[in-house]
């Protein structure tokens, strides 16, 4: 199963040619870059660990570059992500994220159905990384 998440998780696998193009146009931007990680990749984990700090005062690619390299040396069986952090008035958010790594097998999810009073049926997805080692067990 191919997690889709953030922008351009529906292409192909971006080259390190145009992740650098990306963080490229961040930086002309004005973004702050961020490189994080997990091993849970369900849609609302959105509070990935964070590889080093945020990179505010970056203004070179090439640096960035090296820091997604060191993250995916160190984590390369983890889903590794960039992303953009635009810190002006009225936006102070995240811009634009997207995945640079995956592991080998992308371990997927699971539905889960509860039945509850009324016959309402409520549904729920988990991922088979956090049934595998559940919490506190993963680090």
């Amino acid at each position: 199963m191919r997690i889709t998440q953030g922008t351009f998780s529906f292409l192909p696998d971006l080259t390190d040619a145009q992740i650098r193009a990306q963080v490229e146009y961040c930086l002309a931007n004005g973004w702050a870059i961020g490189i994080e990680y997990t091993d849970d990749p369900h849609p609302r984990n959105t509070f990935w660990d964070m590889f080093g700090n945020p990179m505010f005062d970056a203004h070179d690619a090439a640096a960035i570059m090296m820091e997604v390299k060191a993250c995916r040396d160190t984590f390369p069986q983890r889903y590794i992500r960039v992303t953009a952090f635009d810190s002006t008035h009225g936006t102070e958010s995240v811009v634009l994220s997207f995945i640079v790594n995956r592991p080998d097998a992308e371990p997927g999810f699971r539905l889960i159905r509860t039945e509850e009073p009324g016959r309402t049926l409520r549904y729920s997805i988990e991922s088979y990384a956090v049934q595998a080692h559940p919490e506190g067990a993963r680090y």
